[in-house]
């Protein structure tokens, strides 16, 4: 008999634990990842009474790879666009958290004498909060619609992303085993450097790969596809220096501007929940009932921190953010946990080896009884505000409230120009540069060798740089030549002489950098003296500005990087899943977009825009109809409504509101007289020798088109009962079967 792996039975384990403590903590309504740690206690050796998990290493290998899937999941369901849509309360709020709970963790974990680094991973561990212990409890409190809970999931969003870039500091710190100021900046450097690079080449490459095999693509290959670029990415990720999670992360970020997300976030579901159960289930393995004894000052005092210093530092947060002193306390409760995070960074604090075995099972701890405590905070909010509102001094209140209140001064036209051209140069340059640097770095390491072996010098250093330069020329362009006949451009241009000046200063700021790429690459490869590069440079700097090719290539590929990174907003624009981007300017001129499904029972399905005179009734303007994957934008008067039609409409909020209303009442309503009245019957008809059917058939009777009934059956007088036929002609004798509500019945026995 074949013995077992211990790698399998250490599975079914874990799989047996969890899969019954999954089931009892759905039961009694609580968080699935505390069933998980539970679970993972069970088939620990710290507990005596079941079997344990004999090959603990290979667990861990499986838990590393949990991670890298939560991290492309969430990669999946995060979008860099969304950075921008939060605005600006959930970056103060989140970046107030943020700092002050790395300071307050720093200091705790100092206070009880631990080292520097366990102080600093106890920082970033209570940092973050739970999103998905938030989403729950939002949803089981029924608190998801009200104004405050956007806010806080902004917050979330910004947090997860955050979160990512701590992990990557906290593990080049502890690589260097030091927070020297310079380090931290060239790490953080570095890893701007990488983000830019990655999403870029991404958001151009991998949406091109998915289009051209999209033919090939079933849910099998596109899964394998998709997971093949999330490991790609974390073996990249890894050679550079950066964590696996990191990669896994970038990957799923990348791919989540595809029209394609959402098919791949459903296909990764499962494989994500598996590899993740594990993952947790390996963090319950790490409690000891023993440490946590020991350890017991500490993680009361953590927990206190984390309740005490996210509700100060999340209150704190969204109150400089210009919010109300209510919204700030509901926001800044709703914060206190921490969970997912808090694991993966004390997971990589002890894979890195930089932090003490007692951190892990104390976070855990802590995390537990947080999550518990997560519903009872939110609760707290409101009476924690109506006892604050009783004590505090009204003028406290009064200046809070003028503060909430107070809007962000306007920003004249000039200063406006400015800043959107300044802004747009300098992204555009930043970008460009990062490029034109990845393609120098990578030709000088790879393609300059190769050549080099097969063509001799001088002529393998001309093909090399010939090549490279023409690689950059796109980009090069890019940098020196865009924006300069923008909008803002002129208008700065045409409105003070003294603009003119620094204007012509970016431009020529903008054309050293270019001249810079081509110089060294021309030095780097020729060895020659820098007046004749330089003099080299500038005309081929001259022929990258003044050639058509070059102009056209940089055209397409910066369109090629919009229609990709806009692809899927398209998409869900069309379909009706997203808002149009004009409909958030109506805001400002009270008119807003809103969208209404046609119920099938509605008495305006089948009638056309000009019967129901939606303009007229209701001052509505309907401009689009939505019917499944077809949409009619600008629909004319003669377009018909049909069930489940889904019309997007523009119009003030009283006009919106009545037309709901109507749309509502004119849905038909079925009562037992109106079931009656329309009920169908089967009833005969004998032709006399006076009927006015005699000599007809079924077609010029007008049975059906007057009568609104149809013949199901002719008896003939020999009795036999043929099947109704256009062509048969109804004779003396003969019996019709015919099928029809009552009334209708009722009049064709006159015929």
């Amino acid at each position: 008999m074949s013995e077992l792996a211990p790698l399998i039975a250490d599975l079914a384990l874990i799989l047996i634990c969890a899969g019954v403590m999954t089931l009892l903590f759905k039961k009694l309504k609580q968080p699935l990842v505390l069933g998980y740690i539970v679970a993972g206690f069970i088939a620990s050796p710290h507990f005596a009474l079941t079997p344990s998990v004999i090959d603990t290493a290979s667990i861990h290998i499986w838990a590393d790879i949990g991670v890298i899937f939560l991290l492309f999941a969430l990669g999946l369901e995060f979008s860099f666009k969304k950075i921008v849509k939060v605005g600006g309360p959930a970056i103060i709020a989140a970046l107030t958290i943020i700092f002050g709970m790395i300071f307050l963790g720093f200091t705790v974990g100092s206070s009880f004498g631990w080292s520097k680094m366990d102080a600093i991973f106890l920082g970033g561990m209570i940092a973050m909060s739970s999103t998905t212990i938030i989403y729950k409890a939002f949803d089981d409190l029924g608190m998801r619609k009200k104004k405050f809970t956007g806010l806080v999931l902004s917050i979330l969003i910004l947090e997860d992303i955050l979160a990512v870039v701590l992990m990557v500091v906290l593990s080049t710190m502890a690589v260097s085993s030091s927070v020297e100021g310079g380090e931290l900046l060239q790490s953080i450097l570095k890893l701007v450097f990488f983000l830019i690079l990655w999403f870029v080449v991404g958001i151009y490459l991998i949406p091109l790969l998915l289009r051209k095999t999209r033919g090939l693509m079933n849910d099998e290959t596109l899964l394998v596809v998709a997971l093949a670029l999330c490991f790609g990415m974390v073996v990249l990720a890894a050679k550079t220096g950066f964590s696996a999670a990191f990669g896994a992360f970038i990957m799923g970020s990348i791919l989540a501007e595809t029209v394609e997300a959402e098919h791949i976030d459903k296909l990764v579901k499962p494989v994500k929940d598996l590899f993740g159960a594990i993952f947790f289930v390996s963090v319950g393995m790490m409690v000891d009932p023993a440490m946590i004894a020991q350890y017991w000052l500490p993680i009361v005092v953590i927990t206190l921190t984390v309740l005490v210093g996210q509700a100060f530092f999340g209150t704190l947060g969204v109150l400089l953010s210009g919010q109300s002193l209510k919204t700030a306390i509901q926001c800044g409760f709703s914060l206190t946990q921490i969970g997912e995070f808090a694991f993966i960074i004390a997971s990589l604090g002890v894979s890195l080896g930089v932090t003490g075995n007692f951190l892990y099972p104390i976070v855990v701890a802590v995390s537990v009884i947080t999550i518990f405590l997560t519903p009872y905070m939110i609760r707290l909010a409101e009476p924690f505000y109506g006892f604050l509102e009783k004590h505090l001094p009204e003028k406290w209140i009064n200046f809070l409230g003028r503060y909430a209140s107070g809007s962000t001064p306007a920003v004249s036209g000039k200063e406006s120009y400015w800043k959107d051209f300044i802004l747009a140069i300098v992204k555009l340059t930043v970008v460009y540069s990062i490029i034109c640097f990845a393609i120098q770095t990578l030709a000088f390491r790879f393609f300059v060798p190769f050549v080099g072996k097969w063509i001799p010098e001088p002529w393998s250093d001309i093909v090399s740089a010939g090549t490279i330069i023409l690689m950059m020329a796109p980009f090069l362009r890019s940098i020196m030549i865009k924006k300069n006949h923008s909008e803002e451009f002129m208008a700065l241009w045409n409105q003070n002489k003294g603009n003119r000046a620094p204007l012509i200063g970016t431009i020529v700021i903008r054309i050293a950098i270019a001249l810079g790429f081509v110089f060294t690459t021309l030095v780097r490869l020729f060895h020659t003296s820098s007046a004749l590069a330089i003099l080299l440079a500038l005309v081929l700097i001259a022929a990258m500005i003044f050639s058509r090719w070059v102009k056209r290539r940089s055209i397409r590929i910066e369109q090629t990087f919009l229609n990709n990174l806009r692809s899927r907003d398209l998409r869900d624009e069309y379909l009706g899943a997203k808002k149009p981007e004009y409909a958030d300017d109506l805001i400002s001129k009270d008119l807003h977009f809103s969208d209404f499904e046609i119920p099938g029972e509605s008495g305006w399905v089948g009638k056309t825009l000009a019967e129901l005179n939606l303009g007229k009734r209701f001052g509505i303007q309907v401009v689009s109809i939505l019917r499944g994957n077809r949409r009619i934008n600008i629909p004319k008067g003669t377009d018909r409504l049909y069930p489940g039609d889904r019309i997007q409409v523009i119009a003030t909020d009283s006009e919106m509101e009545a037309f709901a209303s109507e749309l509502r009442n004119e849905s038909v309503t079925v009562d037992e007289a109106m079931a009656a009245e329309n009920e169908m019957k089967l009833n005969h008809l004998l032709i006399g020798k006076e009927s006015s059917l005699i000599g007809k058939d079924v077609r010029t009777s007008g049975l059906r088109d007057t009568y609104h009934c149809f013949v199901a059956g002719i008896e003939k007088s020999d009795g036999n009962l043929l099947k109704p036929d256009l062509s048969i002609t109804f004779e003396e004798g003969d019996i019709l079967w015919i099928v029809g509500e009552q009334d209708d019945l009722d009049r064709i026995k006159t015929l």
